[in-house]
């Protein structure tokens, strides 16, 4: 029989294999109570925490439209990517930051063929127009940083836990100068006014997880309300367009759809690869892009 003083040694051996345990795991894990490591949790779920390391999102949906008084149409599937990469910044009393640089394209589909559109026939005026797809280069974002210019802390993690998963919301509404309108919105209205939603989820352990320096399980739910496309020519008819997508990180440009790869190397081959880090044109919207592809002009007296 054992003394009581070899159960208290093996007693207290367990105690200290599980205590070094549990310090491992959380030597292994980000604390977000600590603003750099939530910092670098938010780099994870965006881009890589390794400098230059090129990284890529991709969805799928459709783009509705909804008028008063009638049934909501579906007009076009969508098929968006973006890709993106951080580099790092000193911030001094801010402490280590990072700025991300991103482009990113929507190509509008057949309903049927899932086929990027040329042309398409605009249910509402009966009208076909010419399709203008979604070229942002770029879009990049402001540097982050753990603490204020004070040197206290600032970031903090915004999502929340649900057993082993993650979730994170972002509301984005918008409301500035509609670079397609004039210069007296203040008194007759056209500003740009939408509205995107973005919802981030995965895995707990994924996010958390310091050896890792992307979390790949990292899924996206975009949805946008606003005005509709300048290309649809609605000229101002009541009503919004709305789109619902989703997706998720992939590895490189080979895990994005077949038809995105193809439009890509066929229309735009810079979007394989992200900006330069040190990017500092303005970014672009699928208005000022609109505006570079088309010549406006008056309105004809009677509106054709």
């Amino acid at each position: 029989m054992k003394s009581i003083k070899s159960i208290v040694q093996s007693v207290l051996g367990i105690a200290a294999t599980t205590s070094m345990l549990t310090t491992s795991i959380q030597a292994d894990q980000y604390d977000l109570s600590n603003p750099e490591d939530a910092l670098a949790v938010n780099r994870k779920v965006q881009c890589s925490t390794i400098d230059s390391k090129p990284v890529f999102y991709t969805w799928e949906g459709y783009a509705l439209g909804r008028r008063m008084g009638e049934a909501d149409k579906r007009l076009f599937k969508v098929m968006g990517m973006n890709v993106r990469q951080c580099g790092s910044l000193d911030g001094g009393k801010k402490g280590k930051g990072y700025r991300m640089v991103t482009r990113e394209i929507m190509l509008y589909l057949d309903m049927k063929t899932g086929k990027p559109l040329d042309k398409w026939q605009n249910p509402y005026t009966g009208k076909e127009v010419d399709v203008i797809h979604v070229a942002n280069d770029p879009v990049n974002s402001r540097p982050s940083y753990p603490y204020n210019a004070k040197g206290e802390p600032a970031y903090r993690f915004f999502g929340r836990f649900q057993e082993n998963n993650w979730f994170m919301t972002f509301p984005v509404p918008l409301f500035y100068h509609n670079v397609l309108a004039g210069e007296y919105q203040k008194y007759v209205g056209n500003a740009y006014h939408a509205t995107e939603m973005f919802n981030f989820m995965g895995e707990k352990d994924s996010l958390l997880d310091k050896s890792t320096d992307t979390d790949m399980g990292a899924k996206v739910g975009w949805v946008r309300l606003s005005t509709w496309l300048p290309w649809m020519e609605m000229q101002g008819r009541e009503g919004i367009i709305y789109f619902q997508a989703a997706g998720g990180k992939v590895s490189g440009f080979e895990g994005l759809p077949k038809v995105m790869q193809d439009y890509i190397n066929k229309v735009e081959p810079a979007y394989k690869a992200p900006p330069p880090l040190d990017d500092d044109r303005e970014n672009e919207t699928s208005w000022t892009y609109f505006k570079k592809k088309l010549v406006g002009g008056k309105l004809k007296r009677g509106g054709h």
